[in-house]
């Protein structure tokens, strides 16, 4: 798998992607800097990866979303390339409308660092076909700004469509319907604010986040 993970200035885990990719795939993914104007050619997949990309001025994602890399982000996902965002990504990925909604400050307004439960809404993705529906992993968060937020008739679409990907089991940040990861219409662009990448390994507290990259390895060799 030919892999890319864009840098953006604040980043802080895009070393973690790049790792979680390379042990997974067994490929080390390409570094691409966030003023580069131009994606490497036949990129099989994109990871926009968490941290603070511009000290979360504005909103958290709204800078990082006009840089360069992003309008080459936004031809290669029409094309059909999976596009991964988490945390800052998945924040990124709404600002640059590749996905609905917005992420807000959490609801209690304080930043939450911790392992939690979700339940795996669709397991028919290239992001989640190692793992079954309704299944329940275990994956950190680390945020300030993830309550995500859309309006009713966009929930509702998202619902219907089965483009939630993932949901907290308990809740964690006042997200609506407890939406921790969606997709967006083709199906080739997740965003979620849980760290799979910080849970791929037993030895470091667990391998819940292991899925999803062997579910878009396994996805991408079938196709």
């Amino acid at each position: 798998m030919r892999a890319a993970v864009i840098t953006f200035p604040g980043s802080n885990c895009d070393r973690d992607m790049a790792v979680a990719l390379e042990k997974v795939s067994g490929r080390a993914p390409i570094r691409v800097w966030h003023g580069d104007a131009d994606l490497p050619e036949g990129l099989d997949f994109i990871a926009l990866p968490g941290g603070f990309s511009y000290g979360d001025y504005l909103r958290s994602g709204a800078m990082a979303a006009h840089s360069p890399i992003m309008r080459a982000v936004a031809t290669a996902a029409g094309r059909g390339v999976p596009v991964l965002g988490v945390c800052n990504g998945f924040q990124i990925l709404t600002e640059a409308q590749l996905l609905p909604g917005a992420l807000m400050r959490n609801a209690a307004q304080t930043f939450i660092c911790r392992t939690v439960a979700l339940r795996v809404e669709n397991s028919q993705s290239l992001f989640t076909s190692a793992y079954a529906t309704g299944q329940v992993i275990h994956i950190p968060v680390a945020h300030h700004d993830g309550n995500y937020f859309a309006d009713e008739a966009t929930l509702d679409r998202l619902e219907g469509e089965g483009r939630v990907a993932f949901r907290y089991v308990e809740g964690c940040n006042g997200s609506r319907r407890d939406i921790a990861g969606i997709l967006n219409d083709a199906g080739n662009v997740l965003g979620m604010m849980p760290h799979p990448e910080r849970a791929i390994e037993t030895d470091h507290g667990g391998s819940d986040g292991r899925g999803l990259f062997e579910s878009a390895v396994r996805g991408l060799v079938a196709a």
